[in-house]
């Protein structure tokens, strides 16, 4: 069974809000990827970098395109509680709050490093719903190599957002909370796949919320975790946080360093 796109997908956030139209259409893939069954492929990116040192190793390829378990769009959306919780994954704090494009950094140099990066990347652009944020943090942290703008799956996401809400977008408040994570895969020190499951609590005269699961290759680079380049990985699975689905699917619960459960 071919996915539903994560558009499609998280489209249900809102549909009590008005009778006919969905409004979180946004906060995930665009519909043609879904259409095809198939990732962007990458291309040049206004981000910085070395095209050579961009160019992607064949097990780095190998790693990103392997697929993850499949779910359905009600997976996002409701699921039976987990009859047990996989090991929680810590995650450290950024030791910068304002870092480039107003997005938090100074993760350390490790897989659990760039899963945090990566979510505060995913919060910075979710929660604003702004293109302007969306520019100048793809610019700042995509590097050459990576997806074009209008490819990243942030950039879809809230322009998706926006055409469906309306205004421009923010009539409606939406807060992106990581719920759980994985590490799907390493290649030395400095490169990593790394997964979110974010908590997306969206209002628009009504509250929703759904899990949202979005990958990416991750690279240390000038002492920074950032987006890398090559094609996109293959998608993340989308599921209620805490749910057996969720669990089966590899979903670590988030925890984060020094804080106690």
């Amino acid at each position: 069974m071919t996915p539903w796109s994560r558009e499609r997908l998280l489209a249900m956030l809102l549909v009590g809000v008005v009778a006919v139209v969905v409004l979180l259409a946004g906060l995930g893939v665009a519909v043609w990827q879904a259409v095809t069954g198939s990732s962007p492929q990458a291309s040049a990116s206004v981000g910085g970098g070395d095209a050579a040192a961009a160019s992607a190793s064949v097990e780095r390829d190998r790693i990103a395109a392997s697929p993850m378990l499949a779910v359905s769009r009600d997976d996002a959306t409701r699921g039976a509680p987990a009859l047990a919780q996989p090991a929680a994954i810590t995650i450290p704090e950024p030791a910068v709050l304002d870092g480039p494009a107003g997005v938090p950094t100074g993760f350390p140099q490790t897989p659990e490093g760039a899963v945090g990066q990566l979510a505060q990347i995913e919060a910075t652009v979710l929660d604003s719903m702004s293109m302007d944020t969306v520019r100048a943090v793809h610019a700042a942290w995509v590097r050459e190599g990576g997806p074009l703008v209008g490819e990243w799956v942030l950039t879809r996401s809230v322009q998706s957002f926006i055409r469906g809400s309306g205004a421009d977008g923010q009539a409606a408040v939406v807060k992106a909370t990581p719920a759980a994570a994985q590490v799907k895969g390493v290649d030395g020190p400095d490169w990593v796949v790394a997964c979110v499951l974010l908590d997306v609590d969206a209002s628009l005269h009504a509250k929703a919320r759904v899990g949202f699961g979005h990958c990416e290759r991750m690279a240390w680079v000038e002492g920074r975790w950032v987006i890398d380049a090559g094609s996109p990985p293959a998608w993340a699975p989308s599921t209620w946080p805490g749910s057996q689905k969720a669990a089966d699917a590899g979903w670590r619960p988030w925890l984060i360093e020094g804080v106690q459960r």
